[in-house]
């Protein structure tokens, strides 16, 4: 390996934009090594070609075994840091940097941004507006839980990324309904269901400080998306994260970074906007948004925040130009009916319609088998667009989740 940082990225390859962050890494100059579950030679083609060595563990299960074998190589060949954008991963990645004597994230700093009751304590301890929430592991404690809070209620498990294993329940019938299906979970949290806006703060950061920051909003709620098939979800990136309207969002963001201590790298928020302009917190993340939410808040301002975010680990500093053009949108589709795609519907009217604003469009092949919408949010086909006038970008996005259709049979 050559002379320069050595950092250890924690699966590379997985999930998809693994290796455009990897690839980042390589292109400021770190010498990345690997981490991963799979074998090298089957990792994706940006993430093999940024590594200067791998390290392949049997599981991600044994961390014990794990932090062994990177001590291991560590005692050959120094590492500087560790780096993990992977949510399953990020207490190993602690783990590893406390065994190794690296800065970043502790266990006792990732643990509230892994535990979302604990999360909650953190904030309501600094005084930051939290739904009302409960953790339980056990039916009688739900049901207690419920009691106390009071119908609709969100239930979702303490550790997890999204809107997995999460339902609203809005009575005792559908409660009873929804309790089988947790079984699997060990801890849940139930909580306040809040009336509003499904909205993001997204920001890299270097030693607490937020160099970038992105706002998007979910059309529809997310929880709405995930219980219904016929919906298209759309996200949107806001072309003017300043505006002051999402003031109240912004302070939150901010004030939820300095509470939990987070230092260097790229977090993902989840808020909700009320009515009556009220920010409620969601959750956070210490790692990047998924599905796709980093390729929209880099059409929007035309920036490679995969880069930025290697930039702000690698040399503690963020140097992109950043310009806001445009609103953004991704609308992913879900086949109609059964079996394999057979045709689209709409498509043409929508090319011709709104073709220059379109960067991206990516559908199920004809003939392929449609995928199961309750397992992937991608679905059947994704259409990502931008367009400078904010209102007018939700409005393609809508025109194209209600227009354009992918039949299956």
């Amino acid at each position: 390996m050559s002379v320069g940082m050595n950092v250890l990225m924690i699966s590379p390859g997985f999930p998809r934009e693994m290796q455009y962050f990897t690839r980042g890494l390589a292109r400021v100059g770190a010498n990345v090594v690997g981490l991963g579950d799979q074998p090298e030679d089957q990792l994706p083609d940006e993430a093999r070609r940024a590594l200067s060595a791998y390290l392949r563990v049997d599981s991600f299960q044994d961390e014990q075994a794990i932090v062994d074998q990177v001590a291991d190589f560590a005692s050959r060949v120094p590492l500087h840091r560790v780096e993990c954008l992977w949510e399953p991963c990020v207490l190993l990645a602690a783990r590893i940097r406390e065994r190794l004597g690296l800065p970043g994230l502790t266990v006792e700093r990732t643990i509230p941004f892994r535990d979302k009751e604990i999360m909650k304590r953190v904030l309501d301890a600094a005084g930051i507006r939290t739904p009302h929430h409960y953790s339980a592991t056990t039916v009688a404690g739900v049901r207690d839980a419920v009691g106390e809070i009071g119908y609709p209620v969100i239930v979702k498990p303490i550790a997890g990324a999204g809107s997995e294993s999460t339902y609203r329940v809005d009575s005792r019938e559908q409660l009873d309904a929804i309790l089988p299906a947790l079984r699997h979970v060990t801890e849940v949290s139930v909580e306040e269901f809040v009336q509003g806006d499904d909205m993001t703060f997204d920001t890299l950061c270097v030693d607490g400080e937020i160099l970038h920051y992105s706002i998007s909003t979910y059309i529809p709620r997310a929880l709405y998306m995930k219980e219904n098939e016929w919906v298209s979800p759309i996200t949107l990136v806001l072309r003017d994260p300043d505006a002051p309207e999402l003031e109240a969002g912004r302070r939150m963001g901010r004030e939820v970074i300095d509470a939990l201590g987070f230092q260097t790298g790229y977090t993902h928020m989840e808020w909700y906007r009320t009515p009556s302009g009220e920010a409620v917190f969601g959750e956070i993340g210490a790692r990047p948004p998924g599905a796709g939410l980093v390729d929209l808040i880099n059409y929007a301002s035309d920036i490679d925040t995969y880069t930025g975010w290697a930039e702000c680990a690698v040399h503690a500093r963020f140097t992109q130009h950043v310009e806001r053009k445009y609103a953004a949108a991704w609308i992913y589709k879900r086949a109609q009916g059964q079996g394999r795609i057979q045709r689209y519907e709409g498509l043409e009217a929508i090319l011709s319609e709104m073709g220059p604003w379109i960067v991206d469009l990516d559908l199920n092949p004809i003939g392929q088998p449609r995928k199961d919408w309750r397992k992937v949010l991608v679905g059947d086909g994704k259409v990502v667009l931008r367009h400078p006038d904010e209102a007018t970008a939700r409005a393609m996005a809508e025109r194209v989740a209600a227009g354009l259709h992918i039949v299956a049979q």
